[in-house]
């Protein structure tokens, strides 16, 4: 029997012990992070889909996994044999994971979940559904956990704070800028659970998800009072001292549910109910009222400060120089040396981890050749590991975290020959990239009302790229961050947020021909201000990624006057950013790969 399957009738069979008719294991864990320490994969281990997004529903009879288009190729693949369902999100037809839910649930019946792992805000939608059905919901214990031999310890890796220079502006000053935000609610207290928000909140930085610099913890910020809670062994005398002088009082990772349940009478509670968990929002006194509104650190992390921004520009120049090394030693090597998928990778965080301040990849990088490319977030094992010829396309995404900041970038490159279509959807690829980071528009504009520039060439071929078209980047943080995107389609738990000046977006159109090859280029763009008039305050984006884009997979002549012009300019800034670090041979060759078309 498949694995995946013996553990999917293992859990069935846990289940009708307990009486419980549909059992939920979503992707999170206790702090509804976008990726998890090995700890919390439960979901990876029930279905043995490695994707980041996914949940899994299992009835006494059957199962499913949702997840979205950036997975459906891999989801579709690793899924064989296992019995489970692949349920491809926003497809037409497709039910969502709620309305599945519903329609499974018997008279009576009961839904399962760990309610550690499950936002309020979703476990409440479930808790209607049972309701609805004259139902109930069973959260007190992880069932997968219970099945899950050998599961890793949970992560305590040590900590370190990030000193002024790096942060811009200090502990001290964010917390009064929360507490404001605190007054205007009218909330006594703020709940935070957001791992990222934390760190930026107390620039502390840590290392308990693989290349997402946090540490496992939870917040609660008083009028007078800021309670830190995590595992204490990890703190040195130092940095307890820090927090000390920062006025933040430290307790133990777990004590978070029995000192919120001593919270007085009556208190007004800020808090994300689309972020806290369900067992959080369940020990809080039954007098006390929830305000619900997003965490005031969402907005304040995303728009950058003056010294953040001045780092991150510095970390991109390092990076680039990193990437573009690498570009000229694999434009220089591919058919005269033996490169693979990972080999190609393992090379580029060699030049990056040549860089002053590097400190980790900022994500796993993406290394895939051909139709390795259109999965959209492949990764290469042992066993896909693709050979690089001189032909075809090699899709690299890929990224660092700096002491001075964070980088994601991704370059589609021609190894050899390229037939003509694959010419064309690389042009038309680039106009799309160009189009939105020429943009030029009002303030008040979101991702929503400008994501139609990148898609517009696209879809007037009759392609669409299903995904996204831009996420924020978090300062030595998630490398994906909200509340700003680029997107069209209106998705459940995110922000339409009004671009500010200050956030820094990604810009990465693509083309995914399944089986054949994938094509993928994105900058990071930072969001200014422009002129004001009388129609009101203009903004604009500036490129802060510095890499040549590949001209020879590029048909100028598809392009128009003003997109060439856009390119040109693009590739002359490159050169003068990134030649002064090169070698006179890396000079010359980048000369070439920047020239004006």
């Amino acid at each position: 029997m498949n694995p995946v399957a013996g553990r999917i009738k293992a859990l069935q069979k846990l289940m009708a012990q307990k009486n419980i008719d549909i059992y939920i294991v979503p992707s999170s864990d206790f702090h509804n992070s976008e990726y998890v320490g090995e700890y919390f994969k439960s979901r990876e281990f029930i279905t043995g889909f490695t994707g980041s997004n996914g949940t899994a529903v299992i009835t006494g009879k059957e199962a499913g996994l949702w997840t979205d288009g950036r997975y459906f190729i891999q989801a579709k693949a690793q899924l064989k044999d296992s019995g489970i369902t692949l349920y491809p999100m926003g497809e037409e037809g497709i039910p969502d994971a709620k309305e599945f839910i519903k329609d499974r649930l018997p008279e009576h019946g009961c839904i399962g979940f760990d309610g550690r792992v499950v936002s309020a805000k979703k476990a409440r939608e479930y808790e209607t559904i049972a309701k609805n059905a004259g139902g109930s919901l069973y959260v007190a214990e992880d069932l997968a956990g219970m099945l899950w031999e050998h599961r890793p310890a949970m992560s305590k890796e040590p900590v370190f704070i990030l000193e002024g220079q790096y942060a811009g502006l200090g502990t001290g000053e964010k917390i009064e800028k929360v507490r404001g935000k605190m007054e205007e609610a009218g909330a006594d207290f703020h709940i935070l659970t957001s791992l990222c928000d934390i760190a930026w909140l107390l620039n502390i930085r840590g290392g308990d998800i693989s290349h997402v610099p946090v540490t496992l913890s939870y917040l609660v910020l008083g009028r007078e009072k800021c309670v830190w809670f995590l595992q204490q062994d990890v703190l040195t005398g130092e940095q307890r001292r820090y927090l000390k002088e920062n006025h933040i009082t430290v307790k133990d990772y777990g004590d978070v549910y029995s000192y919120i349940s001593k919270i007085s009478e009556n208190k007004k509670i800020l808090l994300d109910l689309g972020e806290v968990n369900y067992g959080i929002v369940n020990t809080l006194p039954d007098t006390a009222e929830i305000i619900d509104k997003k965490n005031p650190t969402e907005y304040m992390k995303a728009v950058k400060n003056d010294r953040e921004i001045k780092n991150s520009i510095r970390a991109h120049i390092k990076d680039g120089v990193a990437f573009t090394k690498f570009m000229y030693w694999l434009k220089k090597n591919i058919g005269k040396m033996e490169i693979t998928e990972i080999s190609a990778a393992e090379y580029l965080e060699q030049c990056r981890r040549g860089q002053e301040h590097f400190l980790d990849l900022s994500f796993d990088t993406i290394s895939a050749y051909n139709a390795n490319g259109a999965m959209m977030h492949y990764s290469a094992t042992k066993e896909t590991n693709a050979l690089l010829k001189p032909e075809g396309f090699l899709l690299v995404d890929s990224g660092g975290h700096y002491l001075e900041g964070t980088t994601d970038i991704t370059r589609t490159m021609a190894l050899g020959e390229i037939t003509e279509e694959m010419r064309l959807h690389f042009t038309t690829v680039l106009r799309s990239n160009l189009n939105l980071a020429a943009a030029k528009f009002l303030y008040g504009c979101t991702g929503r009302n400008l994501d139609i520039l990148s898609r517009g060439p696209l879809w007037n071929l009759g392609i669409d790229y299903k995904c996204g078209t831009g996420h924020g980047v978090g300062h030595i943080l998630n490398v994906h961050e909200g509340p700003n995107s680029f997107r069209w389609q209106k998705r459940e738990g995110l922000t339409d947020a009004v671009l500010e000046e200050g956030m820094i977006t990604t810009d990465e159109p693509g083309v995914y021909v399944e089986g054949s090859y994938g094509i993928r280029i994105e900058n990071e763009l930072l969001c200014k201000k422009g002129e004001k008039n009388e129609y009101g305050q203009f903004m604009e984006f500036e490129i802060i990624t510095y890499a040549p884009i590949d001209l020879d997979a590029v048909d100028a002549n598809l392009m128009t006057e003003q997109e060439r012009r856009f390119l040109n300019r693009y590739h002359e800034k490159v050169y003068k950013v990134l030649s002064p670090y090169m070698t006179s041979e890396e000079n010359s060759w980048l000369r070439e790969y920047t020239r004006a078309v």
